[in-house]
């Protein structure tokens, strides 16, 4: 989906995403933006979003040494941001990449992964509206405004001044509308307000922020566009990447339930970014999406499953406790049971693999029933090769198919079996020692075994 905007003649767009913050109380090696969050990083998050505006330039500003940041926002551009003065510096640093743009220019936050397209969607309509105004700046009315700078606006609804909370009156800290950060500019005047943009501070940086101030100074009208609290978020903290990973899962499940999913109990479901169900679906508790799943409608997952890179089929049964791996594609009605795991695997359709059981690398032909305890036999230590079973056929529990191997429709295995060599179709496979018994055996050997251990206890 693309967003458009109700304007006769489309303005371009840029986006710049902040991104050069090392995230020190991370306490990590990995860049902060690159920190994941329902299994996209942070600043994927906010490229996705902006993208469906269509814009087009899409900047990511890093820091010195952020290849894998770079690489992560590719195709779209990324410039260093050499010495790091603010925020301000930064969208200085994508300057030579929007030399001579005349459109709009949104500034975004790759630490703020919650923002959606409605809003960055809403901040350009807003830019775009009759008044002209050279900055648009993004509010919010957190339960607690604590220490956020706040937004003063004047008495027509436009946006007076940012007034930081260390410099604001007891007048002006009592305002509930707080400065989230992202800001939306006129392309034709950004740089020019930024370049009269100060560093006489406390940190010597050029804040963002002052382009308001300059802005007003100048003539020129601002506004501001409000969004929920709780989708501008900021993180700087792994308590803080917490925090946001369960607005995320939130938001997930709801769009989850509201699209005809039921979640027995919804906290206890965690879902990754593009999961994607069907109508009907029923979840029990404790599921967790991986990347990658696709389940289609009426189907019923029971609870504590793990999918990652799944394909599932309308009407098909899992878990519980089952564990469907990247490449499992479960067919329609097909059943896969408790302590089962698939891997890189198709289920056709009505087949069973109910309980304690590992299929890996092959096919299960429709209506075909693997016993308890059976295992595709893979991997050699340097190759894993397929294992074929055809439809309707029946293995037995405890079974060993070592692969390469066909078994043919309609087939039995023989319970305990090894088997190594292809079934030919509706035959009959034992492969297994033969039965011994040795009568009053058991008795003899609990009589010796019994008086040993007490001529041991004499000692």
């Amino acid at each position: 989906m693309t967003l458009t905007h109700h304007t006769e003649t489309r303005r371009p767009l840029a986006c710049i995403i902040l991104a050069a913050g090392k995230g020190t109380r991370m306490k990590s090696d990995l860049p902060k933006v690159l920190h994941k969050v329902a299994g996209r990083s942070m600043v994927a998050h906010v490229v996705a979003a902006a993208s469906l505006l269509a814009p087009e330039k899409i900047i990511a500003v890093i820091g010195p040494g952020m290849e894998s940041v770079a690489a992560e926002v590719a195709p779209h551009a990324t410039v260093v941001q050499e010495n790091q003065r603010g925020t301000g510096d930064a969208v200085m640093a994508a300057r030579a990449l929007l030399e001579g743009f005349d459109g709009d220019v949104l500034v975004a936050y790759g630490d703020t992964p919650l923002v959606t397209a409605k809003t960055l969607g809403a901040m350009v309509q807003a830019r775009r509206e009759a008044s002209d105004p050279a900055v648009v700046v993004l509010g919010m009315r957190p339960a607690v405004a604590g220490a956020y700078g706040r937004l003063i606006l004047g008495a027509e609804g436009g946006l007076d001044a940012i007034v930081e909370y260390l410099d604001a009156t007891e007048e002006q800290r009592a305002v509930t509308l707080c400065n989230a950060g992202l800001m939306a500019f006129d392309g034709a005047r950004l740089f020019g307000l930024l370049d009269s943009i100060g560093s006489d501070n406390a940190k010597g940086e050029y804040y963002l922020t002052d382009a308001v101030a300059v802005a007003r100074a100048a003539g020129h009208a601002c506004r501001v566009v409000e969004a929920p609290a709780d989708e501008v978020v900021g993180v700087n903290s792994r308590a803080e990447l917490a925090e946001v990973e369960l607005i995320m899962q939130r938001r997930l499940r709801a769009a989850a339930m509201a699209a005809g999913a039921t979640l027995a109990d919804p906290e206890t479901v965690y879902f990754s970014h593009d999961t994607r169900l069907g109508r009907d679906v029923l979840v029990g508790q404790n599921v967790v999406f991986g990347l990658g799943v696709d389940v289609a409608d009426r189907v019923e997952i029971k609870p504590f499953c793990h999918l990652e890179e799944v394909i599932v089929s309308p009407g098909a049964i899992i878990g519980p406790f089952a564990r469907l791996r990247p490449g499992a594609e479960i067919g329609p009605d097909a059943h896969i049971g408790n302590f089962v795991e698939i891997k890189n695997a198709r289920v056709h359709e009505g087949a069973k693999v109910n309980h304690l059981t590992y299929i890996g690398d092959a096919t299960v032909g429709s209506k075909a029933n693997i016993g308890a305890g059976t295992i595709t036999c893979n991997y050699d230590g340097f190759f894993k090769s397929h294992t074929e079973i055809g439809a309707g056929a029946f293995i037995g529990s405890n079974s060993s198919l070592v692969a390469p191997v066909t078994i043919g429709d309609g087939a039995i295995i023989g319970a305990g079996s090894v088997v190594t060599r292809d079934v030919p179709a509706a035959s009959l496979a034992v492969a297994r020692g033969r039965q011994s018994i040795y009568e009053g055996w058991a008795s003899s050997f609990r009589t010796r075994r019994a008086a040993e251990k007490a001529a041991k206890g004499k000692k």
